[in-house]
């Protein structure tokens, strides 16, 4: 069955739309059939993997107002397996837009449900928020990963977060689970960078990922060619890290 699996932290540059954009490449090199929505007005999940929104007819946001049928904003990529809905800042209107609108928390549910038995994962890159965008996010999914910086600030807004998903849980969405806390921009040389991990597992055991995302100029820089760093440096630290994530999303679901 698919997997819907929302990235999301209210807290920008944590690495959430990096960890989207690699994951789900990796999942559909690995033989899956994957879907990437860019929730976030800012597109950079579509941009990071070389679209350009700004000429495209059907988005995520037409998809979402009932301006297109969801099939029409689905754009193909250079990765076998790995398509996009993408994103353009049209899309920062749905949170004024749908306020009035019943049932408005399910419009993202709305859309996937018409189209979520074409893929094996549909991955979700959140907006760095706690609106009405990232709420659609959040009850369309069945699993949520949680980017976390290795720095100082690393669990600050972290209990607000969680907070968000227990009330999301209790009214809107019972079944959604959180699949795990996935450590970014992690220095080992850096002592408070190795501490944090160290809290991370001690507070959420067994829910914190094996694989560490280490800190990269290279994954840095793949998003400005329009490329995963699957296709940007195969043989890149950060490369084999996200690799060895998509390998242990798909031993979860195996299990």
């Amino acid at each position: 069955m698919v997997k819907i699996i929302s990235f999301i932290n209210q807290k920008g540059g944590v690495g959430k739309t990096t960890s989207a954009i690699n994951t789900a490449t990796y999942l559909a090199e690995m033989g899956k059939f994957v879907l990437l929505v860019d929730l976030d007005p800012q597109g950079n999940a579509t941009s990071g993997l070389g679209l350009d929104a700004s000429g495209l007819k059907h988005t995520l946001y037409s998809a979402m107002s009932g301006g297109s049928d969801v099939r029409e904003s689905v754009v193909r990529t250079q990765t076998e397996g790995l398509s996009v809905i993408p994103a353009t800042s049209d899309l920062a209107g749905a949170n004024i837009e749908l306020i009035d609108v019943e049932q408005r928390e399910f419009r993202l549910y709305d859309v996937l449900r018409q189209i979520r038995m074409d893929y094996d994962y549909i991955v979700i890159d959140s907006p760095p928020s706690l609106g009405l965008l990232t709420v659609n996010g959040l009850v369309a999914s069945d699993a949520l990963i949680i980017p976390v910086q290795a720095e100082y600030y690393a669990l600050e807004g972290l209990g607000q977060l969680l907070e968000t998903i227990d009330l999301v849980r209790d009214a809107l969405q019972p079944e959604l689970d959180i699949m795990g806390a996935v450590i970014t921009m992690y220095d080992r040389r850096n002592r408070l960078a190795r501490q944090v991990v160290k809290e991370m597992r001690e507070h959420f055991p067994g829910r914190v990922f094996e694989s560490v995302i280490p800190r990269s100029v290279r994954l840095a820089e793949a998003p400005s060619f329009g490329q995963a760093i699957s296709l940007f440096d195969s043989m890149n630290k950060g490369a084999k890290a996200y690799k060895s994530l998509a390998k242990e999303i798909i031993a979860l679901e195996e299990q």
